[in-house]
């Protein structure tokens, strides 16, 4: 009897645990809250996670170096020759998070690049426990900020009257199921609206030009909200 007992546990168990799994795989995972824009023009974080780097780099320049003899530079993000200094905000999302994307800004989507990756993607997971254990810097040993496959989707449009081109680049993990582009070339999105998503783990970069007017207002290891959450603000300009 004791061990049917446990037979019939260990069974039960197995049960609750793979209707947890298939819940949080087609359920919980696709859930979508709304979500509330703040007023004014900051460019609002594209994903939910943590911020894992916030850097100023020029061309050539790293934006973080992954490990001894490896950096990513703005092309290892963006795949195309940057001209200009950058300013570079991470933000990682786990599993957990919710993991649609939205627009940091409006504007006219001037296109939208798939890249595969170097090689099979890479798993996410130094990342991860960094994270989790609270270790910076959180970059370090995470290879697939340079390797792996990647969406990169250009918004132009403006802030504080001025023209302003953003690069929003979704870079998928290892267990991926697909990265979605809801806007296509030449549409437009409203700030704070959803224009995509990466199923399952992954990582979400914006990519702004430096400007003495703008500034982050994040730093590494926070915790941010896609639409709501403003990564990089407007400042008012010193008196001459």
């Amino acid at each position: 009897m004791a061990a049917s007992g446990s037979v019939l546990f260990l069974i039960g168990a197995a049960a609750a645990a793979g209707a947890l799994y298939l819940f949080w795989r087609y359920v919980w995972f696709f859930r979508n809250p709304r979500r509330v824009v703040p007023p004014g023009d900051g460019l609002l974080s594209p994903a939910d996670g943590r911020v894992v780097y916030v850097r100023e780099v020029g061309p050539g320049e790293p934006v973080v170096s992954v490990k001894k003899g490896l950096a990513a530079t703005l092309h290892d993000l963006v795949r195309e020759h940057v001209e200009a200094p950058r300013l570079v905000i991470g933000v990682f999302m786990s599993p957990f998070d919710v993991h649609y994307n939205r627009a940091p800004l409006s504007g006219a989507v001037g296109y939208v690049r798939h890249y595969p990756g170097r090689g099979p993607n890479l798993h996410m997971g130094a990342m991860h426990w960094r994270l989790l254990l609270r270790r910076p810097p959180y970059h370090r040993g995470s290879e697939h900020i340079v390797a792996n496959e990647r969406t990169v989707t250009r918004i132009d449009g403006e802030l504080g009257g001025t023209p302003l081109s953003c690069y929003v680049v979704q870079i998928a993990a290892r267990t991926v199921a697909g990265i979605d582009s809801y806007v296509p070339p030449g549409g437009r999105v409203e700030r704070g609206a959803i224009f995509g998503m990466i199923r399952i783990g992954s990582q979400v970069d914006l990519v702004i030009p430096l400007r003495p007017d703008l500034r982050a207002r994040v730093r590494p290891g926070e915790r941010v909200r896609a639409g709501e959450t403003v990564l990089v603000e407007r400042i008012a300009a010193r008196p001459a």
